[in-house]
């Protein structure tokens, strides 16, 4: 067989990302976005797959969702009391998975539902979103064997070792109902692939998923650090993540204004606006926050508490297309994994760099 030449393999720009929200907020089933990720099999390698559902935890939906990786029951029994000391655990169990021959080596993998004490938040001063930030990053550095991959409120992250539609069955997430959902195709370039490290990744209710790499990553990461956050799980989407939650929960800017902190227009593109008051502003979030500009080829998808905001970098140096039809908005690597999810798209187009796409699901719709 003679060998392959350039241009006669298709090497996929790695990862895939997909999402589907409902602006009505009407429930889907996981299936749909396990079936997008099937046409860009090609952008994973087996190391990472994984998906966010938002909505899905009605019965639950005023406590924190906690989704845990442990290395073995003594870490699982330790890290209990230590939740236990904090929050009131309203529900502990293992999360249903389906075995399967494709994922192997899993973890102890459950689920907690938890609200912090009151008392613990009195004696802290602290409100809860912090606290719950906190915890999990106490238990994710200090806690040998544990790991928080979810955090947030009626809203869960599913992440493993394997290719995305394996992890999709794994975890069963047929049997869930949200009105949004995000998935990722892994193809990991310089980290390692291991169950912690497939996306999405989270903290509350934030959730990203990227592809691409960031050549920023030392400065980001260095930068959020002096605000406690603790960037040690071998891969730079965390920072994202991290910047993310810190712009819009801890500086309460807006989703536009945090896109417009880590894809920054250039200076000469602030320069030649014609509209003062936007010019300023624009140039008050690059003097403000230069340290959160991500530079590097990326495409991300932040999945939130009613909505998405889908972001390319402002070279648009990575593929992001997003589709239409009635009252559901799709988002993708390829059209082709748009088109599984709804054949007969109505409008479909690819954003411009560094120009977010903002979708909110009606008030008082979920």
């Amino acid at each position: 067989m003679a060998a392959l030449r350039e241009g006669e393999v298709r090497i996929p720009s790695g990862c895939a990302i997909a999402a589907v929200i409902s602006k009505e907020g009407k429930k889907m089933s996981g299936q749909a976005i396990i079936e997008s990720m099937k046409p860009m099999h090609d952008r994973s390698n087996g190391l990472g797959g994984g998906f966010a559902g938002y909505g899905i935890y009605p019965q639950y939906k005023d406590y924190y969702a906690f989704h845990l990786f442990f290395d073995c029951r003594d870490t699982r029994k330790a890290c209990e009391a230590f939740l236990k000391e904090h929050f009131e655990v309203i529900k502990g169990e293992l999360i249903p998975t389906r075995k399967i021959p494709e994922i192997t080596d899993e973890p102890i993998i459950w689920r907690y539902f938890v609200t912090p004490l009151k008392s613990v938040l009195a004696d802290l001063q602290l409100d809860e979103k912090e606290f719950v930030a906190r915890t999990v990053m106490k238990i994710n550095t200090e806690m040998d064997g544990a790991y928080v991959f979810s955090s947030g409120k009626n809203m869960g992250t599913f992440k493993a070792v394997g290719f995305p539609e394996d992890v999709g069955r794994f975890y069963r997430l047929d049997e869930y109902e949200g009105y949004c959902w995000t998935a990722h195709g892994r193809y990991p370039t310089n980290t390692p692939g291991w169950w912690g490290g497939a996306h999405p990744f989270t903290l509350l209710d934030y959730s990203v998923v990227h592809n691409g790499e960031i050549s920023s990553y030392d400065a980001n990461r260095r930068f959020i650090e002096m605000f406690g956050y603790k960037c040690n799980l071998q891969t730079d989407t965390e920072v994202i993540t991290y910047i993310l939650d810190y712009l819009l929960r801890v500086q309460g800017l807006t989703l536009t204004e945090a896109a417009n902190v880590i894809a920054a227009p250039f200076w000469s593109t602030i320069e030649a606006k014609t509209d003062e008051y936007e010019k300023k502003k624009l140039e008050f979030l690059r003097t403000v926050f230069p340290s959160l500009l991500v530079t590097g080829p990326f495409s991300i998808v932040l999945g939130f508490d009613g909505g998405l905001m889908a972001l390319n970098d402002r070279l648009k140096l990575r593929s992001m297309v997003v589709g239409e039809k009635d009252d559901k908005v799709y988002i993708a690597s390829e059209e082709a994994a748009i088109r599984v999810m709804e054949p007969d798209v109505t409008k479909i187009w690819a954003p411009a760099g560094g120009e977010p796409v903002i979708v909110r699901v009606k008030e008082g719709a979920y």
